[in-house]
């Protein structure tokens, strides 16, 4: 029998929020016999414009019947689609009657809106994951998961995250041996490696004018030594205190959370990619001890480094 999937829009949505998922359960439902059926929605149906100018025919969402899984897209449009009490309204009323509500990217702001995230986990696009931080403050976020399930509530990331948490939802209802052959063919990951940021990124992200990019190039080179705030203070001149606090205001986050981004950057590329004994790689990265990094590994990807170097050689 097959699971009804909607998929919920709003004017200026983001298409591939929609598309992604949409993808990945039409592929999964050829393979599996019919088992999913996708239904696009909308607060009142109609025809409606996606943020690139692309349009799709929806049903209104208080007129579908039973949905096993309700999906809530993200894009420009969600800062409006928030304020709308009938949409809202109408999130809220259909809980009782679905297995799974899920969000992608900013559409974790209108499940939030509705009061449906409070006292949970959740993730949303990371640029926009400390306004989400700030308007619910009743809802844990992770910023830097790809997808994050609390009990019948799955969030997700940015945009082709969508795909990833499609596929999650594939697993759990079809088993993991068919999200992965869905996985391969879209030539996607079946289990995206690192978390939002992707660490690479780092740079990137480290402040309009770039005050901290040569200490982070730095750093990363550095990455076997003891990066202590004293050390990193020192190399810019600048006193422990207000390295801190400036480093964290330009750059996102504590000089401290930055290294161990940067170390899990360089020990995951070593993991996946050489036969490097872990010991080793642990010590190469500044980790030291290979336990702790092993735990790092789980807190930034889920999986220890073991794991990781199976899965990278299965692929």
């Amino acid at each position: 029998m097959a699971r009804h999937i909607g998929i919920l829009l709003y004017p200026d949505f983001q298409l591939l929020d929609a598309a992604g998922p949409i993808a990945a359960f039409e592929i999964a439902g050829r393979m599996a016999g019919d088992a999913y059926a996708l239904t696009l929605l909308s607060r009142g149906g109609g025809s409606v414009r996606s943020s690139s100018g692309v349009s799709l025919d929806t049903a209104a969402i208080r007129d579908r019947g039973a949905l096993d899984t309700l999906i809530v897209v993200g894009g420009d449009g969600s800062r409006n689609a928030m304020k709308c009490p009938d949409l809202l309204a109408s999130l809220r009323s259909r809980m009782g009657d679905i297995r799974r509500l899920c969000s992608v990217c900013s559409g974790a702001f209108l499940l939030a809106a509705a009061g449906l995230l409070d006292g949970r986990r959740a993730t949303t696009h990371w640029q926009r994951a400390e306004e989400f931080t700030r308007l619910f403050p009743d809802v844990r976020v992770d910023p830097d998961a790809i997808h994050i399930q609390d009990g019948a509530v799955w969030t997700s990331a940015g945009i082709s995250a969508g795909i990833d948490l499609a596929l999650a939802l594939i697993g759990e209802d079809l088993g993991d041996a068919l999200s992965r052959r869905v996985a391969q063919q879209m030539v996607v990951f079946h289990r995206r490696p690192g978390g939002q940021s992707q660490f690479s990124a780092l740079l990137e992200m480290g402040g309009g004018d770039g005050r901290f990019a040569e200490l982070l190039g730095w750093m990363r080179s550095h990455l076997h030594s003891r990066l202590t705030i004293e050390t990193l203070a020192d190399r810019m001149a600048m006193s422990p205190r207000n390295f801190t606090r400036t480093f964290r205001l330009s750059v996102g986050m504590s000089p401290a959370k930055a290294v161990e981004r940067l170390r899990l950057e360089a020990a995951r590329e070593r993991v996946e990619h050489s036969a490097i004994p872990i010991e080793v790689i642990a010590i190469e990265t500044g980790f030291r001890d290979p336990e702790r990094m092993r735990r790092a590994f789980l807190r930034a990807f889920g999986q220890p480094p073991q794991a990781m170097r199976r899965n990278a050689s299965a692929t």
